[in-house]
C-alpha cells in the first residue's frame, strides 16, 4: 500500500483544483457597437453595459412583448392553438403595481436617481417581518407582475411568506442577470446561435436574438497546471490553455461581439466569482430609470459567493439559465429561511476559513437543504466583506440555496474599495434604505421572523481544518495530529483508511531530480491555495504571505518535491501579494485532502507533514540552527490588518479592471467571424449546430400523439441527473468514443464530456452512459445498456434509441420516485429529447428536473398515489399510448391523463405540466421553439 500522502488545500471543494485562472491582464470583448448601457455603471468602470433591444420593454419582461401579437399568431396557427393562446391575450402591458412606483431623490437634492417599486407604499405590516432575502423575491415579483408569468397571487404568496413557506408553494422568479463560466456557458451560447439561425430561416431578423437580461461569461475553468515552480509558469500554462481550447474560445469570442447584452471575460482575468464580486455585481440596478436590487443565477454552484455582497444569487442548471436569459421566469419553491445570529468577534489568529468550517459544520447538522440562510446580529458588523463572501461561497457545502448577508455599511465600504463611484454607492444606499433592504447596526431593527434559528459567538471559533475526505468533517488544529492517527486506524470510510498498525511507519524511498528522498503516511505532497473560497479574501491571503515571509527570513524552506500552488482570484490579488513577494501555482488532489486557511496551508507545507502537533513540535530549523515553532511565524490579527490597510487600495481594483479591456495578446489574436450568424463547422467535434429547430415553421406543432411507444428504459427509485447526464471521461467503448474515432480523433484527445458540451452529437451519445445505471430490463446487470424490445437485443442506450427512431417508434421512460434528483443539469433533459424520448412516467420528480423536461417538450407524468410500474404489473415490454387531448386548449395543468398498453392495461396519471407557461412551451415543442416563434413574429 503506497503512503497516504496529504494535499493541503485552501479551495472550494466542488471545483477541480487543476482549473485556475492566472492573474494576467486580459481583454474583454466589447459588445456590439450599437449597444447602449443597460444600467448605470460608475465612470470608473470602462465597459459599457448593453441594454435590451428597444422592442423589449423592461417592466413586463418577455411575456409582455411575446404575447402582444396574438391576433397575428391566431391567423397563422390552428384554431385550437389560437384559442389556447387567447387565454393569455390579456397578458399585461401595464404592471398591476405601477401605482407604487416612487421617485428616489438624491441625498443632496437635484435630479432623482430614478423610480422604484416601493415596498413601504404597500402599507402591509407583514413586510417588516420578512427576512431581507425574501424581500428581494417580493420586489422582483411586484416589478415583473404581468398577471401571466407573474401574478398577483404570486405576490401574495411571498407577502404571506410566514404562512405560505411551510406549505412548499411555488413562485416564479426573474433574476436581474445571469452569470456563466465557460464549461457551462458554451451550450447556452450554442443555443443562442442556433436560435438566430432559426429566426433567420423563418424570414425574420436574426439580430432580434439577444439575451434579454445582462449575461456575463467568465472563462476560468479551462486552465490546467502543466508547468509549476518556474518563473514562466503562468505564461506557459496560458499558452497550453489556448492551444487546447482554441475552438471553444473562438466560438465564445464570436458570441461576445455578435450578441448584445453579453459580456465575455477572457481567460487570465480571474476566477468567475471574484470577478463577479469585485466588478460585475451592481448591488442595485438602474435600468432606464427603474431601480431594483441586483440578483443573479449562475451555472456554477459557488455563484452563492455573491450573497456576501448582499446580492441574492445561487447556482442553477443550463436550461434554467437559458430561460432566464430569454426573459422567462424560474419556478422555485418559496424557501424557508434559517436565521443565523452572529455575536462577538473572532479571536486573535483565527481566520475566516476557520469560521466558515465551523459554520458549515453547524448548518450541516441543523439541516438547511433547499433553504435560505440569512445572517444577522451585531457580530455581522465585525466581519469584513471578504469574510462574508467566504462563508457565502460555501453554501453548496452546507446545503443551502444561499447564505445571505444583507447590505450594510461594510458592504458600502467594499464597493468604494473596489472602485465603484461615489454616485453609485450613494444610489445603492439611498435605494436600499428607502425600500427597507438596508441593515443599520446603529439602529434598533424591527424583529424579523425566520423559519428556524441558530446562533454563534465568534469568540468561540478555533483554528481548524476539515477532511480528510469531506468539507464538513471539521478538525481543530490542536487535535489534528491525534485525528490523523485515528484516520489511519479507522475502517475505510469518510474518516478512515484502515492502515495496519505495522504499516503506519512505512517509508517509501524515491529519487527527486537525482536527489534521494523519503515520504511516509501523512507527508504533504501538495500545498495549494486556489479557487474562490479564499482567494478573494485579502486577510487570509496576506496572512499566508506574512507566514511565508517570516519563514523565509528564518531560513525555512519547503521540500522540493512538495508541489506548491497559488491561483490568485483576480489581478488585484496578484497586485497586493506582489508587495509581499509571495508566489505559487496549482495542482490536482491526492488521497487524503484537508481544507484549511491559506496561512495554515503554508505552515503545513513548511512542516512537510500533517502528522505534527504545532503547539509542541517545531516546524523546522532556522538558518542559525534554532528550532522554529508555529507561533514564531504565525501573524497576529493586528499585523494582518495593518498589511491589508497599506496593501489593498482602490486604485488596484480600478487599474486591474481598466486593464481587462486592453491586455492578453492571445485572446486578441484569435481570429473569428464577424457575421451575425455563426459559421458552423460540420467537421467540429466541439461546437455543433443542434437540431432543435429542424423543419420548424411559424405554426406551433401542438400536442403530439404518443401512440404505441416502446419503453426505452425501466428504472426504479432515485435515478439522479448524474445517471442521466453525460459527465466525466469518455469511455473508450462508448457510442461517443466510436463517434470520435470515426472522425479521426485519437483516444488521448477524447477530452471529457464537459469540454464537449457544445456538441449535441457527443452529448446525446453520452446520455444514460453512466456505468452505474441500474435498468430493470437488465435483471441485475449494472451499466449503460438496455434491451431493444422488438428484437430482444442488448444495446448501448443511445444505439437502442436510434434503432427505435429509425424504425419510426416513439419511446417513453418508466421510473420510480425522485426521478432526476441531484444537481440540475441541462443535458439530463436535452439528451433524452435528442434520443427521441416523448414522455417520462414516474412516481415523483425532482422539482427542477421536471421543469427542465417540460422545457424540452417531454411530457412528465406521475403515477397516482400508491401506484407504480410494479403495482400495475408493468414490465416495460408493453407498448404505451398516452391519451392526451389533441387540442391544447383542452389541456389543463395537473389534469388526469389515461395511459393504455397493448396488453390491455389502463391506468390514470397526473399530467405534470404545472403552469400555463409550461403548457405554452409544450404546445410549441419546447421553450426554445416557443421563444423563437414569438420573437420572429414581432
Amino acid at each position: 500500500m503506497p503512503p497516504l500522502t496529504s494535499a493541503l488545500l485552501s479551495r472550494s471543494t466542488t471545483g477541480s483544483s487543476t482549473r485556475v485562472s492566472a492573474a494576467a491582464a486580459a481583454a474583454i470583448s466589447r459588445p456590439a457597437a450599437d449597444a447602449a448601457p443597460s444600467s448605470s455603471p460608475p465612470p470608473s468602470r470602462p465597459i459599457p453595459r448593453p441594454r435590451p433591444s428597444p422592442a423589449s420593454p423592461f417592466a413586463s419582461g418577455l411575456a409582455g412583448r411575446l404575447f402582444s401579437g396574438h391576433r397575428a399568431t391566431a391567423r397563422s396557427a390552428s384554431s385550437a392553438t389560437a384559442v389556447f393562446e387567447r387565454r393569455f391575450a390579456s397578458a399585461a402591458t401595464r404592471n398591476t403595481y405601477d401605482e407604487i412606483l416612487t421617485g428616489l431623490g438624491r441625498p443632496g437634492g437635484g435630479e432623482e436617481f430614478g423610480k422604484y417599486y416601493s415596498l413601504p407604499a404597500l402599507s402591509d405590516p407583514r413586510i417588516d417581518r420578512l427576512p431581507y432575502s425574501i424581500r428581494i423575491l417580493l420586489e422582483s415579483a411586484i416589478r415583473n407582475c404581468d398577471d401571466f408569468q407573474v401574478t398577483g397571487k404570486d405576490v401574495e404568496k411571498i407577502l404571506d411568506w410566514e404562512n405560505s413557506a411551510p406549505k412548499q408553494v411555488e413562485i416564479p422568479f426573474k433574476p436581474a442577470r445571469v452569470l456563466l463560466q465557460d464549461f457551462t456557458g458554451v451550450p447556452a451560447v450554442v443555443d443562442l446561435a442556433c436560435l438566430r439561425d432559426a429566426v433567420s430561416k423563418l424570414g425574420s431578423d436574426p439580430n432580434k436574438i439577444n439575451p434579454l437580461v445582462p449575461v456575463d461569461l467568465v472563462i476560468d475553468h479551462s486552465v490546467q497546471v502543466d508547468v509549476a515552480r518556474s518563473q514562466n509558469a503562468v505564461q506557459a500554462n496560458m499558452e497550453l490553455e489556448f492551444h487546447r481550447n482554441k475552438e471553444r474560445f473562438g466560438f465564445l469570442k464570436w458570441g461576445s461581439s455578435a450578441f448584445r447584452n453579453m459580456l465575455v471575460v477572457p481567460p487570465g482575468s480571474g476566477i468567475v466569482h471574484q470577478v463577479n464580486l469585485e466588478y460585475l455585481a451592481r448591488v442595485v440596478f438602474n435600468n432606464g430609470g427603474i431601480l431594483y436590487p441586483d440578483s443573479v443565477v449562475g451555472t456554477d454552484s459557488h455563484t452563492t459567493m455573491i450573497d456576501g455582497l448582499g446580492v441574492a444569487g445561487w447556482g442553477v442548471g443550463g436550461i434554467e439559465a437559458e430561460a432566464a436569459m430569454l426573459g422567462q421566469p424560474m419556478s422555485m419553491v418559496l424557501p424557508g429561511v434559517v436565521g443565523f445570529k452572529l455575536s462577538g468577534k473572532l479571536r486573535n489568529g483565527v481566520t475566516a476559513t476557520d469560521l466558515v468550517l465551523t459554520v458549515t459544520q453547524m448548518l450541516r447538522k441543523h439541516g438547511v437543504v433547499g433553504k435560505f440562510v440569512e445572517f444577522y446580529g451585531q457580530g455581522m458588523s465585525e466581519l469584513s466583506l471578504a469574510d462574508r463572501a467566504t462563508i457565502a461561497n460555501m453554501s453548496p457545502e452546507y446545503g443551502a440555496t444561499m447564505g445571505f448577508f444583507p447590505v450594510d455599511a461594510k458592504t458600502l465600504d467594499y464597493l468604494k474599495l473596489t472602485g465603484r463611484s461615489d454616485d453609485t454607492v450613494a444610489m445603492v444606499e439611498s435605494y436600499l434604505r428607502a425600500n427597507k433592504m438596508f441593515v443599520d447596526h446603529n439602529q434598533v431593527e424591527a424583529e424579523r421572523v425566520y423559519s428556524s434559528y441558530l446562533e454563534l459567538n465568534l469568540e468561540e471559533v478555533e483554528p481548524c481544518l476539515s477532511g480528510p475526505k469531506r468539507p464538513h468533517d471539521r478538525v481543530t488544529l490542536k487535535n489534528m495530529k491525534s485525528d490523523w492517527h485515528s484516520c489511519l486506524d479507522n475502517n475505510v470510510g469518510f474518516k478512515g483508511f484502515a492502515v495496519p498498525k505495522e504499516s503506519q511507519g512505512k517509508v517509501a524511498e524515491f529519487s527527486f531530480h537525482g536527489t534521494p528522498a523519503k515520504i511516509k503516511h501523512g507527508d504533504v505532497v501538495i500545498a495549494a491555495i486556489t479557487s474562490c473560497t479564499n482567494t478573494s479574501n485579502p486577510n487570509v491571503m496576506l496572512g499566508a504571505a506574512l507566514v511565508a515571509k517570516k519563514a523565509c527570513e528564518l531560513g525555512l524552506e519547503v521540500k522540493p518535491w512538495i508541489k506548491t500552488s497559488l491561483a490568485p482570484g483576480s489581478g488585484v490579488v496578484k497586485k497586493y501579494l506582489d508587495k509581499r513577494n509571495f508566489e505559487g501555482r496549482v495542482h490536482p488532489l491526492t488521497r487524503a485532502n484537508y481544507l484549511a486557511s491559506p496561512p495554515l496551508v503554508v505552515a503545513y507545507a513548511l512542516a512537510g507533514t500533517v502528522n505534527i502537533d504545532f503547539e509542541k513540535e517545531p516546524i523546522g530549523i532556522s538558518k542559525d540552527g534554532k528550532e522554529v515553532y508555529f507561533r514564531d511565524i504565525w501573524p497576529s490579527t493586528e499585523e494582518i490588518a495593518e498589511v491589508v490597510k497599506t496593501s489593498v487600495l482602490p486604485d488596484m481594483f480600478k487599474s486591474t479592471y481598466e486593464a481587462i479591456t486592453k491586455g492578453n495578446p492571445m485572446w486578441n489574436e484569435l481570429s473569428v467571424s464577424t457575421r451575425t450568424l455563426y459559421p458552423w463547422d460540420p467537421s467540429s467535434t466541439y461546437i455543433h449546430e443542434p437540431p432543435y429547430f429542424k423543419d420548424m415553421t411559424m405554426t406551433p406543432p401542438g400536442p403530439r400523439p404518443v401512440k404505441d411507444a416502446y419503453c426505452l428504459l425501466n428504472f426504479g427509485d432515485s435515478i439522479t441527473t448524474d445517471h442521466i447526464s453525460p459527465a466525466g471521461s469518455i469511455h473508450p467503448d462508448s457510442p461517443a468514443a466510436k463517434f470520435l474515432k470515426e472522425r479521426g480523433v485519437e483516444r488521448k484527445d477524447f477530452n471529457s464530456y464537459g469540454s464537449r458540451r457544445g456538441n449535441d452529437e457527443i452529448m446525446a451519445r453520452g446520455t444514460f452512459a453512466n456505468i452505474r445505471l441500474v435498468n430493470k430490463f437488465l435483471k441485475g446487470e449494472v451499466g449503460p445498456k438496455t434491451i431493444h424490445v422488438p428484437s430482444g437485443e442488448k444495446l448501448a442506450v443511445f444505439d437502442a434509441a436510434m434503432k427505435y427512431k429509425n424504425e419510426g417508434h416513439d419511446t417513453i421512460i418508466l421510473a420510480g420516485a425522485e426521478y432526476g434528483s441531484g444537481s440540475s443539469r441541462d443535458w439530463a433533459a436535452k439528451g433524452p429529447m435528442l434520443q427521441g424520448v416523448k414522455a417520462v412516467i414516474a412516481k415523483s420528480f425532482e422539482r427542477i428536473h421536471r421543469s427542465n423536461l417540460a422545457g424540452m417538450g417531454i411530457i412528465p407524468l406521475c403515477f397516482k398515489a400508491g401506484e407504480d410500474a410494479d403495482t400495475l404489473g408493468l414490465t416495460g415490454h408493453e407498448r404505451y399510448t398516452i391519451h392526451l387531448p389533441t387540442n391544447v386548449s383542452d389541456i389543463k395543468p395537473g389534469q388526469d391523463v389515461t395511459v393504455t398498453t397493448d396488453t390491455g392495461k389502463s391506468f390514470a396519471c397526473t399530467l405534470r405540466f404545472d403552469t400555463e407557461v409550461e403548457l405554452a412551451y409544450y404546445d410549441h415543442g419546447g421553450i426554445l421553439p416557443y421563444v423563437t416563434r414569438k420573437i420572429a413574429e414581432q
